[in-house]
């Protein structure tokens, strides 16, 4: 009886897909290791340029959780209040 159940598990071992783990993974085993990027150089007013854009952007993103916050918090108030 045991003989007969160890050649079901390599008989359904040997069913399993015949592929390498993890080959077609960004990174993976290979010799190449790092994805290599092409950037171009930005240049100095560039990077300021974006670094207002996303100053601005922050700010208004702030105002928004803030004014949220507060109509939030104002209806609980009124809610607590009212009943």
């Amino acid at each position: 009886m045991p003989s007969n159940s160890i050649n079901i598990i390599n008989y359904n071992r040997k069913q399993l897909a015949q592929r390498d783990k993890f080959v077609n993974r960004l990174g993976g085993y290979g010799k190449n290791r790092k994805p290599e990027y092409n950037f171009p150089k930005a240049s100095p007013k560039q990077l300021r340029d974006i670094r207002q854009k996303l100053k601005k952007e922050n700010q208004l993103l702030w105002i928004k959780i803030i004014g949220l916050s507060i109509v939030i918090i104002i209806a609980l108030v009124w809610m607590l209040f009212a009943s």
